[in-house]
C-alpha cells in the first residue's frame, strides 16, 4: 500500500488505538475522540473517523452508508475528511441514538444533495428517537443549563431543529443497501432509544454509544433514565455474534474513543464492561431488597477495581457512584428513604437554621476551609472534601450575599474539581466555583 494520506491516517488512529489498549497512553477527563489523523480503512469498503461523535461510512454499490453523522461543530470537518476517501452520494444515516453529537452532521449531506440534484439521503433510527426529538424541543432551556454546567461551555445553546428520521424499527431491522448487509439491533443502555449495527460480511461492529472507551455513562446526574443492567444485556447480545456460523467481529467501532481491533481484544472489552454494570446493579438492588436508604447504597456499593483499572473502563467522563443513583431511581423511585426528604424545608429555611445554631453561616464556612485544608491529593480519599462541599452550601444558602461565605465557596468547589476525575463531577463542581 502506497503512502497515501488514508494509509498514513489509518496507521495512527489504529496506532493511537493500539497504545490506548496497552495504558501506554490514557483517557484524561472527557472521551477520547476528535482527532486530526483523517480516518481509518478499517475493513473492505469501510471507514472509521474518529471525532465528537465518531462516524462509520460504509461504501456501496449504491452509494455511501454513515453510522451516526457527528455532531454540528465537527460536521463540516468529518464531511471533507470522508469526500477524500470517496465521492459516492450519502444514501443512508443511521443513528445509534438521539444525542446531538451524533446526529446534527445530516443537515450538510442534505444539503449536498440539494445542491447536486440527488435523492435526499433516508435516515434510519429506533422508534424512540423522534419522541427524544420532541422532548429535546420542549426542554431546550433546561438542557442548554445542564449542557453548560457538564461542558463548562458558557455560550453552549442548545438546538430547536432535528432531521427528524424517514425510517424506524423497533427491535431488529435487516438492510441491504448496494449489495451491503446491515443488521441493526435495539437495546437500551445509555438511551432508550439505542441501536447498534453489525456488519456481518465485513465483521465490523458499529456499537455506539455501548462501548465508549470509559465506565459506561449509566449515571449522568444531569440527564434522563438510563439503563444499567440492559446495557449489560445489550454487550451481551454483542457477544453472542462470536457464536454465528460467520464469526464474530474483528473491529468494533465505538460511539467515542478508538477502534478496537482483534476478536480477543473485542470479547474482553465487551465482557468486561458488562462484568462491571452487572457488579454495580446487583451490589444496588441486594441493599435496595435489604431495605437499605440511598445513602448507604451510595456509600457502599463499589465497582470492582480491576475493571476499573482497565484503560477502556477508567472513571473519566461518569462514575460508578452516580450509577448506583441511576440504579434507585430505575426501580425504586426519586425518594431516598431518608422520612426529612419526603417533605423537606427549603434548603434556604434549613440552612439558615443551621447557620443560627452554629453561630453564624461565617462559622460553618471557616469550618468547610479547615476541612479544605486537611484534605489530601486522592481523590478516593475525599471525606474531608465531601463534608466541606456541605458546609460551605449550607453557609452560602443561608447568607449568598457574604463575600467571605462566598469566596469560601469558591475555594472549595475549585479544589474539588480540581480533584474530580470525571466531566460530570468537575462540570459540576466547576460550575458551582465560577458561580461564587
Amino acid at each position: 500500500m502506497t503512502d497515501s494520506p488514508h494509509h498514513r491516517g489509518t496507521t495512527e488512529i489504529l496506532a493511537t488505538a493500539d497504545r490506548l489498549w496497552n495504558g501506554e497512553t490514557v483517557t484524561d477527563r472527557g472521551l477520547v475522540g476528535a482527532s486530526d489523523h483523517g480516518l481509518a480503512e478499517v475493513a473492505d469498503g469501510v471507514a472509521f473517523v474518529p471525532s465528537f461523535a465518531n462516524v462509520a461510512a460504509i461504501e456501496t454499490g449504491d452509494g455511501l452508508v454513515l453510522v451516526d453523522t457527528g455532531s454540528s461543530f465537527m460536521a463540516k470537518s468529518i464531511h471533507r475528511t470522508l469526500r477524500g476517501w470517496t465521492s459516492s452520494r450519502l444514501n443512508t444515516a443511521l443513528y445509534t441514538h438521539g444525542h446531538i453529537d451524533h446526529v446534527l452532521g445530516t443537515r450538510v449531506w442534505d444539503a449536498e444533495s440539494a445542491d447536486n440534484d440527488w435523492a435526499r439521503p433516508v435516515v434510519v433510527s429506533h422508534e424512540a428517537v423522534p419522541a427524544r426529538f420532541d422532548r429535546y424541543v420542549l426542554t431546550a432551556g433546561y438542557n442548554t443549563v445542564v449542557n453548560r454546567r457538564q461542558f463548562s461551555m458558557d455560550d453552549l445553546r442548545w438546538p430547536t431543529e432535528y432531521r427528524y428520521p424517514d425510517q424506524t424499527f423497533r427491535d431488529h431491522l435487516d438492510l441491504e443497501v448496494g449489495g451491503v448487509a446491515i443488521e441493526l439491533h435495539h437495546d437500551r443502555g445509555e438511551t432508550d432509544d439505542h441501536a447498534w449495527a453489525w456488519l456481518p460480511e465485513q465483521r465490523v461492529l458499529c456499537a455506539g454509544d455501548l462501548f465508549i472507551w470509559a465506565s459506561p455513562n449509566a449515571g449522568n446526574p444531569q440527564k434522563v433514565q438510563r439503563y444499567p443492567l440492559e446495557w449489560a444485556i445489550a454487550l451481551r447480545r454483542m457477544l453472542a455474534l462470536f457464536d454465528r456460523p460467520g464469526g464474530g467481529p474483528e473491529v468494533l467501532l465505538p460511539g467515542h474513543g478508538y477502534p478496537i481491533v482483534g476478536e480477543g481484544r473485542i470479547r474482553q472489552a465487551l465482557d468486561e464492561t458488562a462484568e462491571l454494570l452487572e457488579s454495580v446493579v446487583e451490589q444496588t438492588l441486594a441493599l435496595m431488597n435489604a431495605g437499605a436508604r440511598l445513602d448507604e447504597a451510595v456509600h457502599t456499593v463499589t465497582a470492582p477495581a480491576h475493571l476499573l483499572d482497565r484503560p477502556y473502563l477508567h472513571p473519566v467522563y461518569d462514575e460508578p457512584e452516580f450509577v448506583v443513583r441511576s440504579v434507585w431511581r430505575r426501580y425504586g423511585g426519586w425518594w431516598d428513604g431518608n422520612p426529612a426528604n419526603l417533605k423537606p424545608a427549603s434548603e434556604r429555611a434549613l440552612a439558615t437554621e443551621l447557620a443560627d445554631l452554629a453561630g453564624g453561616s461565617r462559622v460553618l464556612a471557616e469550618r468547610a476551609l479547615a476541612l479544605l485544608a486537611t484534605s489530601g491529593t486522592d481523590p478516593l480519599d475525599d471525606g474531608p472534601l465531601r463534608l466541606a462541599g456541605h458546609l460551605v452550601e449550607l453557609a452560602w444558602d443561608a447568607t449568598p450575599e457574604d463575600d467571605v461565605v462566598r469566596e469560601a465557596r469558591r475555594a472549595v468547589f475549585a479544589r474539588r474539581a480540581e480533584q474530580a476525575t470525571s466531566t460530570m463531577a468537575h462540570g459540576v463542581f466547576s460550575w458551582a466555583a465560577r458561580e461564587s
